[in-house]
């Protein structure tokens, strides 16, 4: 991988992190409401529930991007981690948009 793919894979990262920690709160939903977490969630690719042994919720993992870099969103270390050609990129977010407690609250709702 060369610098400037590393520089591409930090900069897919950041972006992510950014949609999460600067939300456009005029961003709007395909059905004209208000963009939420739960919003987002359905736009992932993949979801997996991180789940103690007592079945208690302790975060979730979107996959929100594939193929070239893959970026996984984790919100129980609340870090965007981005893999692309053997290389990887992680980075720290803080969670303005909710999403470890919409994922919780979905987990919630399966049991």
């Amino acid at each position: 991988m060369t610098d400037t793919d590393h520089d591409l894979l930090k900069n897919q990262v950041r972006a992510v992190i950014k949609s999460i920690e600067e939300p456009d709160e005029d961003e709007l939903n395909e059905i004209g409401e208000p963009y939420t977490a739960i919003d987002y969630i359905c736009e992932a690719l993949d979801l997996e529930y991180v789940i103690g042994s007592d079945s208690s919720y302790r975060g979730a993992r979107l996959l929100v991007c594939f193929g070239g870099p893959n970026v996984w969103v984790d919100t129980k270390t609340n870090t965007v981690e981005g893999y692309w050609w053997g290389s990887e990129y992680r980075e720290r977010y803080d969670d303005n948009l909710l999403l470890d407690e919409a994922c919780e609250e979905l987990w919630e709702c399966t049991k």
